[in-house]
Formats: structure tokens, C-alpha cells, sequence
């Protein structure tokens, strides 16, 4: 099996993610910071008011909060070398923290659907004008957080998970607003926990999505940028001697570096380290797949005839299941 990478491509794209890493890590320390740093006012802002609006937003800056630190710790882990028990490094932590942050949020969203509910069977009375100051002074804070975070690199998970938290006070703070303008105006106190449940619902839908790619990535599936069948295709189009591409797997280790591993059937007579040179070169240049194992071969495939049988048949592979279970 040949091991030799696209070397200029892969240590290119290693610099740039490094690059990525040490600037996002110290965007979301400074977030983590403000946040919890106004996290506690805001807390004893929305008891002293009586305001579910100021408790749900307190209450997501406290998980922010948390959810912040881990994704700085997360960028910490990934910095580290790769070991003998884990080959691949840590970069897949991102990946993890993107996916618990997002379960995080859904817990924090239903709390707040159940405790605007009661509020709306036993309405309490709200202090408008202080809600309003707090409610302001946390907006400002979030939004300072969200231009911090903003800057970084958004094609990371992990810096896309940090952002929807920040997302989230950020509506949070502009609903105690709403609420607090409400009350005072008209005295109407049931607007508090009625904005704090449409916060909620927004926040879930965004979550889900995070969620979702997430575990695509933890899954090895194929980046939604990529198509396995047609780079197949495209590599035994494009390179000289190779007859057919089988057993490809693509898939991200962290959702910004994509990787693929594949066996090529090489025509006789062709030179096998020429023919991988020309693969992994053509995956790093037209498909932005750096790191690439390709394994060659003449003649039969060295895996068992059930398990090859029909590896790569682009006519099929849509409605083929027995297709689909040999590619990530």
C-alpha cells in the first residue's frame, strides 16, 4: 500500500489550519471571558426584576459560558501532536465539543419552554426600567462577543458552535429588551415569558442543524462539498493508467480537512509510484483532499471477491445499497 502524501498541498493546508486554530483559540478566550463575566449580573439582574426573559438569558450565558471554555480547551487539545494511540491527533475534539454543545442548547431551550409555561398559568410581576438596563448592558456584552468570534474561521465546527451560543444571548438580549419596553409601556407581563419560548424555538432550529453536521463528521461521512462517485470518476478520467477506482472512502476529520483512502486499478506496464503521485496530486489540487492513502494494483483486487464485487459502479451507486456499504 502506498503511503506518500501530497506533501506540498498537506503541509499547506496544515498551516493555514494552524494559523486558523491559534487566532479562534484566543477569540473564544476573550468570548468565554465576557461572558461569564456578565453571566452573574445579568443572573442577579433577572431575579432581583423578576424577569424569565433576564433568567433564560442568564441561564444561557452560564452554559455559553461553560460551553466556551470547552471549546478553548477543545482548540488547546488539537495543537497537540498526534500519539501512538492516537494517530490522527485531536482534531476531532472540535468535532465532539461542536456536538455536545448543540445537545447543551436543547436542554437549556426546553427548560425555558417549562418555566415560561408556568409563568404564563401564574403570571409574576416584572420591574420594566431595571430589566431594561440589564437587558441593554447585556446586549452590548453579547454583542462584543459576536464581532470576537465573528472574525474567526466560520468553516470550523467548533468556531460555529461557540458563535451559536453567543447567537443565542445575543436574541436573548434583544427579547428582555422587547419585554422590557412591553412591560413598561403597557404592563402587559406575560410578553416576558412569550418572547423567552420564540428565543427558544429559534435556538433549537440552529442547534439542530450544528448537531447535525456534526455527527455527519463524526460519522465519516462524505463532506457535502465533495462527491465520492465523481472524483472517482474523475481520477480514472484524468490520470494516465489508472482503469478504476474502488473501495474510495471520503471523509473530514474535523469538517475542514478532508481525507480519502481508495484502491486504483493501474493498467499494465504503469508505473505504480507515478500513477499514485498523480492521484494524490489531483485529489489535493481539484478536490481539496490533502491526505490520501491509495492503494495500487494490477490485475485482481487483493480483498476477498464478495467484498470487491461491484466496488464502484457509477451507474448504480444511488439505489445500489450493497454499493453504499463499502464507502464512508
Amino acid at each position: 500500500m502506498a503511503h506518500d502524501h501530497a506533501e506540498h498541498g498537506h503541509s499547506h493546508g496544515h498551516g493555514v489550519g494552524h494559523v486558523h486554530g491559534s487566532t479562534d483559540m484566543k477569540r473564544v478566550l476573550i468570548a468565554t471571558c465576557l461572558t461569564a463575566g456578565f453571566m452573574v449580573a445579568e443572573a442577579l439582574g433577572g431575579w432581583l426584576t423578576g424577569s424569565l426573559a433576564l433568567v433564560a438569558d442568564a441561564g444561557h450565558m452560564l452554559a455559553d459560558a461553560i460551553a466556551l471554555g470547552l471549546a478553548w480547551y477543545a482548540f488547546h487539545l488539537a495543537g497537540r501532536p498526534a500519539t501512538g494511540r492516537l494517530t490522527y491527533g485531536f482534531g476531532r475534539v472540535k468535532t465532539l465539543v461542536a456536538y455536545t454543545n448543540g445537545i447543551a442548547i436543547f436542554v437549556i431551550a426546553l427548560w425555558i419552554v417549562y418555566e415560561a409555561w408556568g409563568r404564563l398559568m401564574a403570571p409574576a410581576p416584572v420591574l420594566g426600567g431595571p430589566m431594561l438596563v440589564v437587558a441593554v448592558a447585556g446586549l452590548l456584552v453579547n454583542i462584543a462577543s459576536f464581532f470576537v468570534l465573528h472574525g474567526g474561521d466560520r468553516e470550523s465546527l467548533n468556531m460555529r458552535g461557540a458563535i451559536l451560543h453567543v447567537l443565542g444571548d445575543l436574541l436573548g438580549s434583544a427579547a428582555a429588551i422587547a419585554a422590557a419596553i412591553i412591560i413598561l409601556a403597557t404592563g402587559w407581563t406575560p410578553i416576558d415569558p412569550i418572547l423567552s419560548v420564540l428565543v427558544s424555538l429559534l435556538i433549537l432550529t440552529t442547534a439542530w442543524s450544528l448537531m447535525r453536521e456534526a455527527a455527519h463528521v463524526l460519522l465519516e461521512g462524505v463532506p457535502a462539498s465533495l462527491d465520492r462517485d465523481l472524483i472517482a470518476k474523475d481520477l480514472e478520467g484524468a490520470v494516465k493508467g489508472v482503469r478504476e477506482v474502488h473501495h474510495m472512502h471520503v471523509w473530514s476529520l474535523d469538517g475542514t480537512s478532508n481525507m480519502a483512502t481508495l484502491h486504483a486499478c493501474l493498467t499494465d506496464g504503469v508505473d505504480a509510484h507515478v500513477a499514485v503521485s498523480a492521484i494524490k496530486k489531483r485529489l489535493a489540487v481539484k478536490h481539496g483532499i490533502e491526505h490520501a492513502t491509495v492503494e495500487p494494483e494490477f490485475g485482481q483486487c487483493a480483498d476477498s471477491h464478495d467484498e470487491h464485487d461491484h466496488h464502484h459502479d457509477h451507474d448504480h451507486t444511488h439505489d445500489a445499497p450493497r454499493d453504499r456499504r463499502h464507502y464512508h
